[in-house]
């Protein structure tokens, strides 16, 4: 116990030390008293005293010139999780901004990398919204993942793996989408370390074994760099540094080669003091070597998302070695170190300073995630796409900027401009030339966007839109027709039903009796009952428990089953086969497609899908439309049609024709028409067996090279 009290007192004094004011001396000794008379008697792992992690954060934050505030909150990040203390407690002896930031670390503290992907996503949600509100939460808890990662091996081998994986896809990307470069270096390697450590210390050997050889490279390079400045007088900071053991270890993965087949093992960095002597030590430097074309970015001129400034440039050395040379100001060599932290102003408003301007990336993502209906699975994907791609730059005819991961399309592009200029979409210049929705855009790329208003998206596009901006939009707009379509089939199910059981006359009051259904609108309860999640005899029986069940049936929502029709072909109408059954030239129904039959005079029974914009016309003979299933018992095919829209090249009509006569599916017909512009429209007549081949069929056209979108047709 005296040796845990002396190490608590030890560090104690270092930490105050380090302090220049009294004022912020008082709130961090308070803080610090009261952590350690809260934590009293708590141990970690390790067998150290509690509060010595809560101290070694708050030193971490020290060092990245955090402000008193949030350092006195890292000192009490614990003790409400972890103690009796309450939050109104820190409110009542810290105030509302250590209590603030305190409660947000608590909120996210447990919340992230769950198995289950909706739980997954409703986390991300909490921890985005939270940083969206004030970004020293995420920078606490950043503090206290190192901490934890740098004495992980006290925890179970299975602990470990669990919180290396975490910190390897959460906070390592998310660190670099913050800017904070030194941090994401450590926990990806102190992550690496856990996961594979015979490959961390592989590469590790590596790096070892042959610094004498690289030190004396990066020297020689260095020399002559160092004698052309001095002449320019420019006051210069210059060294080498091998690149972090993780990315190395990842190019030798993902490139599939050896140590020593890796080129960009180091880097040269040369600080200056003022830009304009950036431009000018990159003068100097391409006068001593030849530098390679497509190895040169200046980040200086186009920044990061993430705040990063500086520029690259690739060299061939005396020693004939191509070395990366980075240049940039002290300022962005801090603010490149330790991102968001380095540049971060707080001026007691409660709000971040130019947070718009710093992480515009997660005010989107927060855009998307608040009050909308977002499927956890999309959300999941949205994060990945924005938090692990690298970025291109791509400019408007005008010459205005747009940042976009690398592979993105003209699409992504029209999206970032606004939402109804990606809807409206229907063609792509770029550099002038005319190119295909789903082109791959390169740095420096001008992009015109031509647009009609009779154009919609479809979900062909999905398959190639690289930004979570272009995704959540298409999707979302998929999913509001959708439910277009279910609402109204809802309510012609809902009429059809009271009608055929005699209450037709309680049309009205059910309506208005949706919340004794637990639904919160009319919309939501028609629009369930319209996708059949809710079942009308159900709803009949709660609502009018006292109303016998009438002889005729209730009709129930459309059943399918996703196998071949019945010997004569038929379709089942209430258990009756062998039917006369024709299908609705308008809408083409297959199966697996939700449809509705029609009696009418003389062609037997027509059956036409759910959504058919005609059923709207039959509304005088509502009676004679019946619930239908598909009986599948016999190899059928069913004709389909789709229009595809492409760049008129040679080859393309051929590789489609091609790729459906791979998924083995028979052409009827091809009708092609070629547009001014270069732009053609093709029209295709083909059988299928069912909707999965359809959709099957669909997504394969999708990926041909110079397509642009892929469509079924319903007449």
């Amino acid at each position: 116990m005296s040796s845990n009290n002396d190490l608590i007192n030890k560090k104690s004094v270092a930490l105050l030390s380090r302090l220049k004011s009294n004022k912020s001396k008082k709130l961090i000794k308070d803080a610090l008293e009261f952590s350690v008379k809260m934590h009293h008697g708590q141990e970690r792992k390790s067998g150290l005293p509690y509060v010595s992690h809560c101290i070694d954060v708050a030193n971490i934050l020290l060092d990245w010139n955090m402000d008193v505030t949030t350092i006195a909150s890292a000192l009490l990040h614990d003790v409400v999780e972890d103690t009796d203390v309450t939050l109104e407690d820190i409110k009542l002896l810290f105030g509302n901004d250590v209590a603030f930031l305190v409660d947000g670390v608590t909120k996210i503290d447990n919340i992230v990398f769950k198995s289950e992907k909706h739980k997954q996503a409703e986390n991300f949600t909490k921890l985005f919204l939270s940083l969206a509100k004030d970004l020293r939460v995420i920078i606490i808890k950043f503090a206290d993942r190192l901490n934890n990662m740098e004495t992980i091996e006290y925890l179970s081998p299975k602990k470990r793996k669990e919180v290396a994986t975490e910190t390897r896809e959460i906070f390592v990307p998310l660190a670099h989408r913050l800017g904070m470069a030194k941090l994401k270096w450590d926990l990806e390697d102190l992550s690496l370390k856990c996961l594979d450590l015979k490959g961390y210390n592989k590469v590790d050997k590596k790096i070892l074994e042959s610094s004498k050889v690289s030190e004396s490279i990066i020297n020689n390079a260095i020399k002559p760099i160092k004698k052309e400045l001095k002449q320019y007088k420019i006051n210069a900071d210059i060294f080498g540094r091998y690149k972090s053991i993780s990315s190395i270890y990842r190019k030798i993965k993902s490139q599939n080669k050896e140590f020593e087949d890796i080129y960009d093992l180091y880097a040269i960095r040369i600080i200056v003091d003022k830009i304009e002597e950036c431009y000018l030590t990159l003068g100097v430097i391409h006068s001593i070597y030849p530098p390679m074309q497509d190895r040169f970015k200046d980040f200086i001129a186009t920044p990061k998302t993430n705040g990063y400034q500086s520029i690259h440039t690739t060299v061939l050395t005396k020693d004939n070695k191509l070395t990366e040379i980075q240049i940039r100001t002290k300022e962005m060599d801090s603010t490149a170190e330790t991102g968001i932290a380095a540049h971060y102003i707080y001026k007691g408003s409660k709000k971040m300073n130019d947070l718009d301007n710093q992480v515009p990336w997660l005010r989107d993502l927060s855009a998307i995630m608040d009050g909308d209906n977002t499927e956890p699975e999309e959300l999941m994907d949205l994060l990945k796409i924005d938090m692990f791609e690298d970025e291109i730059f791509i400019f408007t005819p005008k010459g205005d900027l747009k940042k976009l991961p690398v592979d993105s399309t003209p699409l992504d592009f029209a999206f970032a401009i606004h939402s109804d200029v990606g809807f409206s979409c229907v063609r792509a210049k770029v550099n002038k030339k005319l190119v295909s929705l789903s082109y791959n855009l390169s740095n420096g790329d001008i992009v015109e966007i031509e647009t009609s208003k009779n154009q919609k998206p479809n979900s062909s596009w999905l398959n190639f839109v690289k930004t979570s901006r272009a995704s959540h939009a298409i999707n979302k707009y998929l999913r509001s027709i959708e439910i277009e379509e279910s609402i109204k089939v809802g309510n012609q199910l809902l009429e059809k039903g009271l009608r055929k059981s005699k209450l037709y006359n309680k049309l009205s009051e059910v309506k208005s009796r949706y919340s004794e259904l637990n639904y919160k609108n009319l919309n939501d309860f028609l629009s369930d009952l319209g996708r059949g999640r809710i079942i009308l005899k159900d709803i009949i029986s709660k609502l009018f428990p006292d109303v016998k069940s009438s002889k005729n049936k209730i009709p129930s929502q459309v059943d399918f089953i996703e196998s071949a029709r019945s010997e004569s072909e038929g379709i089942n109408l209430d258990g009756v086969k062998n039917l006369v059954v024709d299908y609705a030239k308008c809408c083409n129904p297959v199966p697996g497609d939700s449809v509705i039959g029609y009696i009418s005079r003389g062609r037997g029974l027509i059956v036409h899908r759910l959504s058919c914009s005609n059923l709207s016309s039959l509304s005088g003979s509502k009676e004679r439309l019946v619930s239908v299933n598909w009986d599948i018992k016999k190899d059928i095919s069913f004709k389909t049609k789709l229009h595809i829209t492409c760049l008129d090249k040679t080859g393309v009509l051929h590789n489609i024709t091609e790729t459906i006569a791979r998924e083995k599916i028979n052409i009827l017909d091809v009708e092609t028409d070629v547009n001014i512009g270069g732009v053609s429209d093709i029209w295709i007549v083909c059988t299928v067996k069912d909707l999965n081949s359809l959709n099957g069929l669909i997504n394969a056209i999708s990926k041909i090279k110079n397509v642009d979108t892929v469509e079924r047709v319903f007449s």
